[in-house]
């Protein structure tokens, strides 16, 4: 799983089993409403649900959502974008960083004009 560059700004996470929604909050700097609502949206997300409905993540919960957090305020992806790259449907080009993708497009146009030069 990806380690966000943020994470080092973010407290370190407990070795606990279990965490309340409010312990993720503090622990991912993210309200929670908003966990609820990335629950819907990214179908990973699945925290042990018991007694009245009350939510218990899980490290590997915590570590995905810091990802998820990620995707929409670090690298700009919108909510669909975030769900596909976390699905893993993206192209090889499209999870590239910007400057890589701008060098490949150099690279390609390059070959192309060698190729009518022949």
């Amino acid at each position: 799983m990806l380690e966000p560059s943020n994470n080092k700004e973010l407290p370190p996470i407990p070795a606990k089993r279990y965490f309340t929604i409010g312990e993720v909050g503090e622990l991912c700097t993210v309200k929670p409403h908003v966990l609820r609502y990335w629950e819907q949206e990214f179908p990973q997300l699945k925290p042990v649900k018991r007694r009245g409905n009350r939510r218990y993540y899980q490290r590997e919960d915590v570590l995905l959502i810091r990802q998820i957090k990620s995707l929409l305020y670090e690298e700009g992806f919108t909510i669909g974008g975030a769900r596909q790259r976390m699905n893993g449907h993206t192209e090889s080009a499209t999870s590239a960083s910007p400057v890589e993708n701008a060098d490949l497009m150099q690279m390609i146009r390059e070959l192309e004009e060698a190729i009518d030069l022949l």
